[in-house]
């Protein structure tokens, strides 16, 4: 049987937590949660694909991963748009993320980029964020830690 004290910490709980989703879904404006990973994508049923890493070497495909989400309801918007930015070399380039989940396949709830490092990239780092927008106008962003070992980097 549950004590009173349980009964009230319990209901205590919940009612800061409502209040919490209240104050966060009366915010029109509110950032989109962004977040994401770096994989191998060398295509479904190939040694490595989809294996994590930051490390590529030209000529190697770089997969992005990632996820926007409204963080008053935790779900995504399919109609999102994502795009990874990146910078090497002195150039910026823009790749367009696609959403990956599909009829066949729904648990694949994410958005997908794949960037074939190109033969004339410097070896070093590559650093990258990925920013995202609703069809609602809100915005959010993924940077990856600013520490040189969680960039991309293109080895030999």
């Amino acid at each position: 049987m549950c004590s009173v004290k349980k009964l009230c910490a319990v209901v205590g709980a919940l009612l800061v937590a409502a209040l919490a989703s209240a104050s966060v879904a009366g915010q029109t404006n509110a950032k989109l949660v962004v977040y994401g990973d770096l994989v191998y994508f060398f295509g479904p049923g190939k040694p490595l694909n989809c294996t994590m890493s930051n490390r590529f070497k030209r000529g190697e495909p770089v997969g992005f991963r990632a996820a926007a989400v409204d963080p008053a309801t935790g779900k995504r918007d399919r109609a999102s748009q994502l795009v990874v930015h990146l910078s090497y070399g002195g150039r910026t380039m823009d790749v367009p993320m696609r959403d990956r989940q599909t009829e066949q396949q729904p648990e694949r709830d994410f958005w997908v980029a794949k960037w074939v490092v190109p033969d004339d990239a410097p070896m070093g780092v590559v650093k990258y964020t990925i920013t995202a927008r609703d069809p609602q106008g809100r915005t959010g962003e993924f940077k990856p830690f600013d520490v040189l070992a969680s960039q991309i980097t293109i080895v030999e």
